[in-house]
């Protein structure tokens, strides 16, 4: 059984990126290696600060998507465990 990951890195510039993987040690190397998406490329290092893993595909790529809506203020609050049910859809708890 495999895990699939949301993930969020910071940059240098302090932006964060949020993505999804299975193999969050390779994709961080990917990520410094200039392979990774274009978003990092020309902001390495980036520094994985937060990750959660999840059962499926579909629930890890549900909250990378509502954290890249996120503004920067939430998505700090989100890294820090204040909304940890922000990636559910509505009218689930």
């Amino acid at each position: 059984m495999s895990n699939h990951y949301f993930y969020v890195l910071e940059c240098n510039d302090g932006s964060y990126y949020g993505g999804y993987t299975t193999n969050i040690e390779k994709r961080i190397l990917v990520h410094n290696e200039g392979k990774g998406a274009k978003y990092t490329r020309a902001k390495r290092p980036v520094q994985l600060i937060y990750n959660e893993s999840f059962q499926s595909k579909k629930e890890a790529m549900k909250a990378e998507y509502y954290f890249k809506k996120l503004s920067r203020k939430n998505k700090e609050r989100y890294i820090a465990g204040e909304l940890p049910t922000l990636y559910r859809e509505e009218g689930e708890n």
